[in-house]
Formats: C-alpha cells, structure tokens, sequence
C-alpha cells in the first residue's frame, strides 16, 4: 500500500502559512504528473500524486509516494518545499480522512 504524506498549512509554529493559496499553488506545479496512461481533458485538473484538500479545518496537500516512482525531483521538490517552509507534516493510509 502506497503511503501518503499530508503537509499541513501550519507552520511548526503553529501559524498559518501564506499566501493563502499555496496549497493550489503547489499541486498545480505538480499537475503534470500523473499514472501512466491518465490524459488531461480539456480542463485543468490536479495530479492524483498531489492534491490539495481540507483536513481538520486546515488547508493541506496530501502527497502520495507513487509520485516517487514517477518522478523523484518531484518528490524531492515537495518534500524540501515542506520542510524549507516549516510546514507540518506526518503519514496517512491512503485515502484516510476523506
């Protein structure tokens, strides 16, 4: 089971990080990457490696480990984009909490 790493809006501080929308931000930086075989319509749409979500009342991205597989510089660039921000972070099953 492929694990997911949920990176929350709050720094370790415990304040809100800004801009606002930096959780769209950042999953529409990574939206290019996708399983092999899913095309994009006509529309934008986010990754299913990275989307952004609400969790708890707290603006999050939840980031899967398939993106590993896919592309590693991605995975390395959200990981080191949470933690140069000081962003909260910790490890969810799949689809939990949706």
């Amino acid at each position: 089971m492929t694990r997911e790493v949920v990176i929350e809006g709050l720094t370790r501080a415990g304040k809100p990080f800004r801009p606002s929308d930096w959780a769209e931000r950042l999953a529409g930086a990574l939206s290019s990457f996708r399983p092999p075989g899913l095309t994009i319509g006509a529309h934008i749409g986010y990754s299913p490696y990275c989307v952004p979500r609400v969790v708890g009342g707290v603006k999050c991205v939840i980031v899967s480990e398939a993106l590993r597989e896919v592309e590693p510089m991605a995975w390395d660039f959200v990981m080191h984009f949470a933690r140069d921000n000081e962003l909260r972070t910790h490890e969810r099953a799949p689809g939990e909490g949706e």
